[in-house]
């Protein structure tokens, strides 16, 4: 969720948690001290609950601001509970807000993280400009500038796009996002380093799961099962309805073999709340298991998030991939990377050309997964089967067992970036 996606998924994933809307700063004030501030007041002080906006808004149907918040309010509640009709409320709270007043700051703002939420990140982008336009020193707006720069592959203006929101609030949204941009150019302890900051500066229990979570995640992604899992169970502590949490628990315990605990942990995980990433994931399990997957709760939500207008090729892509038609996980993946040109992208076309035969136009896409230094195993796994399939020498799979050394092909899902 760090890149929307936090880049893989979902993950918007991530960052949502994040993209509240903050009444930003006027432009005519200077900017804040460049002193650490806990992540509330990065996404403003008090935000207030969906029912007390409407209640609001009902006084006072004028308060531009007051929708942007309550259409950001609907953006976080598709993210907690993976109901993509919050984003049709969101979509409607967001508009009324720009009639009211088109070119503020915090509407903008509010309307790019919609944008993005949606996987529509051209259109963050250029919303997400306007807001920093509008008000440079409104860090939020360079929050949604640095996820949606990041999944279109431009990983060095997301980069300063971090650094603008580090010097304006260096809080824990900006520390989380630092924390990513350093893990995808292959620098985990930087990125370590600065989920570390994030915890520090955590105030609620959600802000403490989320940082234990991805502590969790970077340690999981690394090989080292027994921290990741202590990471996990923290974060539980912390909030015990976090449920990327008890997900990373069952991903922990499929990859240490323990398939019958990893699946009770799974089926507490989609009755809570049914991604398409963790029904997934359970799936991959259930046949590493010797168990017969049902896939037909992925394919309802696969129309549901379509009617709510998110495009998400990217997941359809890699499931095809791995376990259905290779012929449309190219088409839906070559869509993607059209829009979304980055690692992940690049990853995803690959795999698919490979699995349809095609290896030798696989190639220049897997070399571009595995350029910016990302110590990501899948990505160096798959590169190796592609070389390997054209006969080329390979160092890609001695990488991926360094990176990963329990990364499982079986288990493709369970190494994919959260």
């Amino acid at each position: 969720m760090r890149s929307l996606a936090l880049l893989g998924g979902v993950a918007l994933a991530a960052t949502l948690l994040f993209t509240a809307v903050a009444v930003s700063a006027p432009p005519s004030e200077k900017p804040p001290p460049a002193d650490p501030v806990s992540a509330a007041a990065a996404l403003g002080p008090g935000q207030p609950s969906a029912d007390s906006l409407r209640a609001r808004l009902k006084r006072l149907p004028g308060d531009y601001r007051g929708w942007a918040q309550l259409g950001s309010s609907y953006v976080e509640q598709a993210r907690r509970t993976g109901d993509p009709s919050y984003y049709a409320k969101a979509d409607g709270a967001l508009a009324t807000a720009a009639r009211l007043a088109p070119e503020d700051d915090t509407v903008l703002t509010g309307r790019a993280a919609l944008a993005a939420a949606r996987h529509d990140f051209a259109t963050a982008v250029r919303l997400a400009e306007r807001a920093v336009a509008a008000n440079p020193y409104g860090a939020g707006a360079y929050g949604v500038l640095a996820d949606a720069r990041t999944q279109l592959g431009d990983l060095k203006s997301a980069a300063s796009a971090i650094d603008r929101m580090m010097a304006l609030r260096p809080g824990l949204p900006a520390f989380a996002r630092a924390s990513y941009a350093a893990e995808l150019r292959g620098d985990v302890t930087e990125a370590r380093r600065y989920l570390r900051y994030a915890l520090r500066d955590a105030r609620t229990p959600d802000d403490l799961a989320y940082c234990r979570f991805y502590l969790g995640e970077l340690a999981l992604r690394s090989g080292a099962l027994s921290t990741a899992t202590s990471w996990y169970a923290k974060a539980l502590r912390a909030s015990p309805a976090f449920t990327p949490a008890l997900a990373g628990q069952a991903r922990a315990l499929a990859l240490s073999g323990r398939l019958p605990e990893s699946l009770t942990h799974y089926q507490t995980v989609i009755d809570r709340l049914p991604l398409p990433r963790y029904l997934i994931e359970y799936g991959e399990v259930r046949l590493k298991a010797g168990l017969t997957p049902d896939w037909t709760l992925l394919r309802a939500q696969r129309h549901l998030s379509a009617s709510a207008g998110v495009r998400d090729d990217l997941v359809w892509a890699e499931f095809e991939a791995d376990h259905g038609d290779p012929a449309l996980a190219v088409r839906h993946a070559r869509a993607e990377y059209a829009r979304t040109p980055n690692p992940i992208a690049a990853d995803t076309l690959a795999w698919a050309l490979h699995r349809s035969g095609r290896s030798r136009e696989a190639l220049p896409y897997a070399r571009k997964a595995t350029a910016t230094g990302w110590r990501n195993a899948l990505f160096h796994h798959h590169r190796a089967l592609i070389e390997r399939a054209l006969n080329l020498p390979t160092r890609s799979a001695a990488l991926a067992t360094r990176y990963n050394p329990h990364f499982d092909p079986t288990l493709p899902s369970l190494s994919r970036p959260s």
